[in-house]
């Protein structure tokens, strides 16, 4: 087969679940450079470590969806050990960055640090890793500063706790409106095409035509 024909892959991810949350941190990556980033380290600093090994490929972000705990518990270790930037998430979110420990002490969580990120990010913005470029959509309604990272060419999105596989993100945090959110997903995700993939922050992903068609809160049923 002649190698200019072959369709090679453009990026790659795994999901390392963290925390008594099992939230999916995502090591992400363009696959012909192995540049990643590491979006939402939420604990287990060192077992993300070792799936970064692993993977064989070279961490040059970190990049928070929003400010839970869960979330973000393991941001400001790995972004020492890493020595590399964090982006996101929304400025809205400042709060909760700004109190991760007492927030991880309400869940047994130590070790955790309060930090402020490299750049925050707002709608409209856009991040990269090697050749791979996302464009930001400020999500509100889990979290006043949640972002979802989209990759219109791969057709592929990272939604946080936006929107879930048959379910949407909590609203009775403090900040979280289940209208803002609703209407997050209906003007922010759905218009981005059926086709479109996902990874969210917790259980498995999903398609924007899929939710479309039959998550309950989206067809009006919840």
């Amino acid at each position: 087969m002649d190698d200019k024909t072959e369709t090679k892959p453009k990026a790659g991810a795994i999901i390392v679940p963290v925390t008594l949350f099992e939230q999916n941190c995502t090591i992400l990556w363009h696959e012909p450079t192995k540049k990643a980033v590491v979006i939402d380290p939420g604990g287990d600093v060192p077992k993300i470590q070792a799936a970064i090994r692993e993977t064989g490929v070279s961490v040059e972000k970190i990049w928070l969806t929003h400010g839970h705990i869960d979330h973000v518990g393991g941001a400001a270790e790995l972004r020492d050990a890493l020595k590399v930037p964090i982006e996101g998430p929304h400025v809205a979110d400042k709060h909760l960055l700004d109190n991760v420990v007492s927030s991880g002490a309400r869940f047994g969580m130590s070790g955790v640090r309060d930090f402020a990120p490299d750049r925050w990010l707002e709608e409209g913005d856009q991040v990269s890793i090697g050749e791979l470029t996302f464009e930001i959509l400020h999500c509100p309604g889990h979290s006043p500063g949640s972002v979802v990272f989209f990759n219109k060419e791969l057709r592929f999105a990272h939604v946080g706790d936006v929107l879930f596989n048959g379910s949407v993100g909590r609203t009775d945090l403090p900040g979280g409106s289940h209208e803002t959110l609703i209407t997050s997903i209906k003007e922010k995700l759905l218009p981005l095409g059926d086709d479109v993939g996902f990874i969210c922050g917790h259980g498995a992903g999903s398609s924007i035509g899929q939710e479309r068609m039959t998550n309950p809160f989206i067809t009006g049923e919840l």
